[in-house]
């Protein structure tokens, strides 16, 4: 009884510390997105999606050199990384309101580099233990809920306290920057991984070259389509939430601060519970299965809840808040879940974090060229029927890449259970 309370109260702890510190940074990612720099160009270009570009490219770059360090990463070096990327952040935010336009879109690509390896870093935390599902999920969460709350904050600190679109992202970053701090310090003083733990999910290790090239050779296939269906995936899920303002905006709900909160948090709740029911299987390679599952249902959701919403069976509120739950169900595993327990079945040398990174650095890559073509190939077309035209597209992929997945891990599974039965065989015929 004594053993299950110690566990509940390191769920509860590591939850809360893990939620607050990456809630927090996104009040020093995203509440830029919800200004509009009306009438700004650069080169010919909206001034806002030049922003946005540059912190894609920013924080597409860190997650390319996070491959090789959240990898490699050891446990004495997290807490120093987290406080040091958030400091950098604010400061690239406070140069960008000194310095005037054009000029301060650098800052801004400053402040994603400082930025891309956080997740990384907190995740590290909680991998590899049998309560994972349950902290990853409610991590996960907090990008979910954050992105909306700090645009809230963001709007209301240009209209309530009169700030300029310039100096809102500092300012709005500054309000969190003590209890960045504070979480990340209770997220360091949560306790190492048990005995019980490593047994059940694989002890997670820094990894070197060598391992890298293993994991990548092992399982070549499965890592190129997933990270394809990743890579579309995270640039519609960063295209809905960098254009959110206008797509509520063509759905009547122009100037509404609360709806960007009201509608993310049902999707938090939904998904934190769908998957945190993964906790309770125990079995990794039954598991691993049904996030394939969980998959292909979320990519369908995307494209069935449009199909609806132009038929005039949804309204506006319902789309979003279904388009939302079909990419988070897909989006939420792959940022830990998925690999974690791909770890565990297939008892690999190493830790999530690598294959999340290789997942999230051509993930924003693939971002980044969705901003590129929808401003230089189809800038006549409006944001809502791009987004919605993306949706199919991401539904298709999302469902067939899927399904060759869980055919080849299947497969693989099947022939090292053969292998290990028949050396068993051969050590005791």
């Amino acid at each position: 009884m004594k053993a299950d309370q110690k566990d509940i109260r390191i769920l509860v702890y590591g939850a809360l510390a893990a939620f607050g510190t990456y809630f927090c940074m996104y009040a020093f990612r995203k509440p830029f997105t919800v200004a509009t720099y009306e009438n700004l160009y650069f080169l010919g270009i909206d001034y806002k999606i030049v922003l946005i570009i540059a912190q894609v490219v920013g924080y597409m770059l860190s997650k390319f050199i996070g491959i090789k360090m959240i990898s490699e990463l050891k446990a004495k070096s997290r807490l120093p990384y987290l406080l040091v990327m958030v400091a950098s952040a604010e400061l690239c935010l406070i140069l960008f309101g000194l310095v005037s336009s054009p000029y301060n879109i650098v800052f801004m690509f400053f402040n994603g580099l400082s930025l891309g390896m956080i997740w990384g870093v907190v995740f590290s935390y909680v991998e590899g233990r049998k309560t994972t599902e349950i902290l990853g999920v409610i991590l996960c969460s907090s990008f979910i809920v954050s992105s909306g709350v700090v645009k809230s904050a963001g709007l209301l600190v240009m209209t309530r306290l009169n700030v300029s679109e310039f100096w809102m992202p500092a300012l709005t970053g500054a309000l969190f920057l003590l209890p960045f701090a504070g979480f990340a310090f209770m997220l360091n003083r949560m306790p190492a991984p048990t005995l019980e733990d490593k047994k059940l999910r694989k002890e997670r290790l820094p990894m070197t070259r060598k391992d890298r090239q293993k994991v990548l050779a092992n399982f070549f296939f499965p890592i190129i389509i997933l990270v394809f269906f990743y890579v579309c995936l995270t640039a519609m899920r960063d295209f809905r939430d960098n254009f959110s303002r206008e797509i509520w905006d063509a759905v009547g709900y122009e100037g509404d601060a609360a709806i960007y909160t009201l509608t993310e948090i049902p999707i938090a709740i939904v998904v934190l519970f769908a998957i945190g029911l993964f906790a309770f299987v125990k079995n990794n390679q039954k598991a691993f299965v049904s996030y394939h599952y969980l998959l292909i249902f979320g990519s369908l959701a995307v494209g069935v809840s449009t199909l609806l919403y132009q038929n005039g069976v949804v309204g506006p509120a319902l789309w979003m808040i279904l388009v939302g739950f079909g990419l988070y169900s897909c989006y939420v595993p792959f940022n830990c879940i998925f690999f974690d327990r791909m770890i565990a079945t297939f008892r690999i040398k190493g830790n999530s974090g690598y294959l999340i990174y290789i997942a999230d650095a051509f993930g924003y890559l693939g971002s980044m060229a969705v901003l590129l073509y929808k401003n230089f190939s189809q800038g006549t077309v409006s944001w809502l029927k791009f987004f919605m035209n993306g949706t199919y597209i991401i539904s298709a992929i999302g469902s067939i890449a899927t399904v060759l997945s869980l055919l080849y891990f299947q497969r693989k599974y099947k022939n090292e259970q053969q292998k290990i039965e028949n050396e068993l065989q051969i050590i005791d015929p």
